[in-house]
């Protein structure tokens, strides 16, 4: 099996039955002998790595439904000069749902921000205010227009289900951090899952134990789904849940015996062994009412439809600082009943009204990540990655002259820290973005860039699996240099 070796990895560490000779070593040294080998654990941790790693861990922000990337970062003032005439006067194109209907500028002016001089919409007034620390990628494009297929390609490197999701294959190569905290964490919009639901974070076909955890950030009480025994449980018998799991654990070792190589069975018995870790530091790390005030209304707490998504922001934030390798956030779902919004960026009708709402919303709670990251020192290696499955025409929607179709053609990422250049825009679309054509760029390429800042190399970090040693990005994917710092 071709890939990277690192001590850091469940996968390479010796069976729990077999004392490890850093185990014995440690147990055995004391005082500056202690000390000694803790430097070359380290050393020995960094050496597993490809390269020197630029970030430690990521957050990854996914905006499901398409956002439109000429009404938020892909400034197109050629668009906005031919504003209602014919985007197709042969009326030869067929979008993905419609046929196309007269140009339709941004719905938000653009304007000038940083010493950069980037260009954001006013959709987003306080992401603009971090652009010197944002890197944009405005030549992605996608594989499919169809929303399930490409959110799988977004996270996983392919439009199947059934193959690993990019936090996987980082933890997978990286391992953990935190001992009591899973190392892979997705935080799902409280409205809803989103287009192909719980796949988007799958293992697929790595060993289980890289599936992510989902934490409720709607129910700060119990965030993870039966991790505490029923109240009464408890009260009739305190220590019965210790029992159980104890009696739990012997009868899963026994099994185990006679299913040597069984993923499934090795990641259960390892949850079992996180949840009574959870028990006693999932509280402490989701309890986010022990934020000041200030903190909490940076991230828009005080304010309905800003909370639950700056609730995210924010539980993502006290995560990495705990030691979670990766942590992904969702921003929409794919069904809700909230005032009649779409439940996502997919705005077919009405873009004002549903941008207009979901960028109030992500811009709240995106901003303040990156600014509370950087004043608790940890933007520098945390990387930080915004991105959608694809974008949106830039005409209107048939005669649905405020929608517009997907754009599986052009659409806008961008990513900041962990060894990002800021300031910098990368690729482009066409005088009107309706397709990358300048440095096109898939999710391969995203994908190259943000392993390479965590030391890794793409091209070495396989699984193999029938008969083929696959990776994240297939057989593709370049790194692209001009974002690195």
């Amino acid at each position: 099996m071709n890939r990277m070796r690192n001590p850091l990895s469940p996968l390479d560490r010796p069976p729990r039955h077999v004392r490890s000779r850093r185990d014995f070593l440690n147990a055995a040294a004391g005082g500056f002998g202690g000390l000694a080998f803790s430097a070359i654990a380290t050393s020995e941790a960094n050496a597993g790595m490809h390269h020197v790693a630029k970030a430690k861990r990521v957050i990854q922000i996914f905006c499901p439904g398409g956002m439109s990337q000429v009404d938020t970062f892909d400034y197109k003032p050629e668009l906005q000069k031919r504003n209602g005439t014919p985007f197709d006067p042969d009326g030869k194109l067929q979008f993905f749902a419609s046929k196309p209907g007269n140009c339709r500028g941004s719905h938000w002016k653009f304007r000038q921000h940083g010493q950069c001089g980037l260009w954001v919409s006013d959709l987003f007034p306080k992401l603009a205010q971090c652009v010197d620390d944002m890197s944009f990628i405005y030549s992605m494009h996608s594989k499919s227009a169809l929303h399930g297929p490409a959110c799988f390609m977004m996270n996983t490197g392919f439009t199947l289900p059934g193959f690993p999701s990019m936090g996987s294959w980082v933890t997978y190569g990286l391992g953990n951090e935190a001992a009591n905290l899973p190392s892979f964490v997705v935080l799902p919009d409280p409205r809803g899952l989103p287009p192909g639901g719980i796949i988007n974070w799958g293992a697929g076909f790595l060993p289980a134990t890289h599936q992510a955890t989902a934490i409720e950030t709607a129910n700060p009480k119990q965030p993870i789904a039966d991790l505490f025994p029923p109240p009464d449980f408890t009260q009739a018998n305190p220590d019965a849940d210790r029992d159980g799991l104890n009696f739990l654990n012997d009868l899963n070792r026994i099994h185990q015996e006679s299913r040597q190589g069984d993923s499934e069975l090795d990641a259960r018995i390892q949850a079992y062994e996180l949840a009574a870790r959870l028990q006693l530091a999932a509280p402490e790390v989701t309890q986010i009412e022990d934020e000041t005030t200030s903190i909490q209304k940076l991230y828009g707490l005080d304010q309905t439809d800003t909370e639950p998504f700056g609730r995210q922001c924010l539980l993502a934030r006290r995560l990495v600082e705990h030691g979670v390798r990766f942590v992904q956030i969702y921003c929409g779902a794919e069904n809700t009943t909230a005032k009649k919004i779409r439940p996502n960026w997919d705005s077919h009708e009405d873009l004002p009204r549903d941008h207009g709402y979901w960028g109030n919303i992500l811009d709240t709670g995106a901003s303040a990540l990156l600014k509370d990251l950087k004043q608790r020192g940890m933007l520098d290696e945390t990387l930080v990655i915004c991105t959608t499955e694809f974008g949106r025409q830039p005409a209107s929607q048939g005669g649905k002259a405020l929608g517009r179709d997907h754009n599986a053609g052009a659409f806008t990422a961008w990513m900041a820290g962990g060894g990002v250049r800021g300031g910098y825009g990368f690729g482009a679309t066409d005088e009107l973005g309706f397709e990358a054509v300048e440095a096109p760029t898939y999710s391969y390429d995203l994908h190259a860039t943000a392993l390479h800042l965590l030391g890794i190399d793409h091209t070495r970090l396989t699984y193999y699996h029938n008969g083929i040693n696959r990776r994240l990005t297939d057989v593709h994917g370049h790194i692209i240099q001009e974002l690195l710092a």
